[in-house]
């Protein structure tokens, strides 16, 4: 008896099973029904969140001129690195014509050289610059985020070389191939860092840890400012490489127009804790100096400057949705009192991703062309 039990049981479950595969592959009955359900879901998780207070951009930003940008940029640079201006430093090491088989199939690649950056406790960072068969002489800075080394931007390092543009391309501290170093720390021990998180143990009076996230770009541009002849700097970064995308150039001037996506908000409209941040995302007093407002309108001002937002309207990482619309058109009202730069918020719906689209990818190109 238990016999045939058994045997009804089995031919059960399997008629379930190949039911789902014929409903999935032909997409009727239910097929529909779950497909606008999970639709709806995406919908209500990403329509535009109501804030727990009122939110007054207007009351957050304390910039009224050039001078107030051009003091608040000092006190960053001196911030990061107890210096009063940007460092003058160069990579420690540049390899011509390196050989990278991941990337050997890139259209229109000339050469890769590979610049290496060492800075404090023995971290370290390792830069490809893309060069192109047929050149436009400019030169657009790549950053990628958390999920892994700039290899992971390889679409997005692709798409520009076959428009001409030699690619500089980074990756954050400890992420991809650099180092994961065991640093020594006064009355803990030895630590191997490998998240960003760990790096509130090694914050003092004279060093800061943001040191590790910009000197790579600093150290860079100025071994490009020595070597080659570039009309434009541009840069684009996701995710993790969204937030570099964003701080970076609100203090050095040299990058002409900036594109973060998926990079950041206003602190106070980080209502859904997958919005929270890593930890250089949230440091006090760096952000005392400079809020998240801030230091978007000093990535946009200045002559020919531009900073520009993007938000993945349905990303599954972080930063979905229109909160954005909380302070967008607050902070183009200031920069046309400013009468310098220009900022703007593009809103891609076009997938369910996070990552920079083919969409962006074709809008980017059309800014800065």
């Amino acid at each position: 008896m238990n016999k045939y039990v058994l045997i009804l049981v089995v031919i059960f479950l399997i008629s379930i099973f190949l039911s789902g595969i014929y409903i999935g592959s032909y997409k009727f009955f239910s097929f529909n029904f779950i497909d606008d359900l999970t639709n709806n879901l995406d919908s209500e998780r990403n329509t535009p969140n109501i804030l727990p207070v009122k939110f007054d951009p207007y009351s957050s930003i304390d910039i009224k001129n050039e001078s107030d940008i051009i003091e608040i940029k000092n006190k960053l640079i001196y911030y990061i690195w107890n210096l009063d201006h940007l460092p003058d430093e160069i990579p420690n090491t540049v390899e011509k014509n390196i050989v990278d088989q991941r990337f050997s199939d890139l259209n229109n690649l000339k050469n890769i050289d590979k610049l290496s950056i060492k800075m404090e406790n023995g971290v370290n960072s390792f830069v490809y610059i893309f060069h192109p068969t047929t050149s436009n002489d400019e030169l657009i800075i790549y950053h990628q985020g958390h999920s892994g080394g700039f290899i992971n931007g390889k679409s997005t390092i692709n798409y520009f070389l076959e428009n001409g543009y030699s690619v500089m391309a980074f990756s954050m501290p400890f992420v991809g191939m650099n180092n994961q170093p065991i640093i020594n720390v006064e009355n803990i021990g030895p630590i191997k860092f490998s998240t960003h998180d760990q790096l509130q143990f090694l914050e003092t009076e004279n060093f800061s840890s943001l040191s590790y996230f910009f000197t790579p770009l600093n150290n860079s541009l100025n071994y490009l400012d020595l070597n080659y002849n570039f009309k434009n700097y541009y840069m684009i970064g996701i995710s993790g490489g969204g937030w570099t995308t964003t701080i970076y150039p609100a203090i050095d001037t040299r990058i002409t127009q900036s594109f973060a996506v998926s990079g950041s908000l206003p602190i106070s409209l980080r209502i859904n804790s997958q919005d929270i941040g890593d930890y250089e995302q949230l440091i006090p007093d760096f952000y005392q100096i400079a809020n998240y407002l801030e230091l978007y309108i000093l990535s946009s001002y200045g002559e020919n400057r531009e900073f520009v937002q993007i938000f993945n309207k349905f990303d599954p990482c972080c930063f979905s949705g229109t909160l954005f619309e909380n302070y967008e058109n607050e902070l183009n009202d200031i920069l046309i009192k400013l009468n310098s730069g220009s900022f703007d918020i593009i809103l891609d719906d076009t997938h369910k991703e996070h990552k920079i689209s083919e969409y962006t990818l074709e809008l980017v190109l059309k800014k800065i062309q």
